[in-house]
């Protein structure tokens, strides 16, 4: 996996031929839930750190330098969002959704939910449907790539999105998705 290295984000651009029709979006984030609320700010405290986009042509991953260059990472990802095809799609679209509103002050929905019901793991998805790791260094564990983060492994946090780029990728492909409801964003 090579990474082009900026000073404060992480890019990596890998050409594929994944056939899908939009782009599947996958983001990892730090900080804890809000365990308080049962709505959109159950994500108010979370910081996105990756960006990570796939479509019919290519990968595209933005990784933050470190917790200084969150603010641009953000920036960059309400820059690209509008340059996506749709429709979009996430393992959990809440999620990302959620993330997006409280940590860069935008609503977007998706169109498709990879999740084959509600709180579905990623890991289970994969298991069911036999699709390979992808060289995944944290096996669908979400929490090890947020430690790999602030530990400045970013190479590892950035070959996790990756390969959940490639997994999600492949559930759209072996079992389609369902229709998302409308996020409820509700602000703090």
């Amino acid at each position: 996996m090579d990474t082009i290295g900026f000073e404060s984000i992480y890019k990596l651009e890998e050409p594929i031929d994944s056939n899908i029709d939009g782009t599947i979006i996958d983001i990892e984030t730090i900080g804890e839930f809000n365990k308080r609320y049962y709505d959109s700010r159950r994500c108010s405290s979370l910081k996105q750190v990756i960006f990570g986009c796939i479509d019919t042509n290519q990968i595209q991953i933005f990784c933050a330098n470190g917790y200084q260059n969150i603010d641009e990472l953000c920036s960059i990802t309400k820059d690209l969002i509008g340059k996506l095809k749709r429709p979009f799609y996430a393992f959990n679209c809440s999620f990302e959704s959620s993330v997006w509103f409280h940590n860069i002050g935008i609503e977007i929905d998706f169109d498709g939910e990879l999740q084959g019901f509600k709180y579905e793991s990623k890991r289970n998805a994969v298991a069911l449907l036999r699709i390979p790791q992808y060289n995944d260094p944290f096996f669908d564990d979400g929490y090890k790539c947020l430690k790999a983060w602030e530990s400045q492994k970013f190479k590892h946090a950035i070959a996790h999105n990756r390969a959940c780029l490639l997994k999600e990728r492949d559930i759209l492909k072996y079992r389609g998705c369902t229709h998302t409801e409308k996020c409820s964003f509700v602000k703090l």
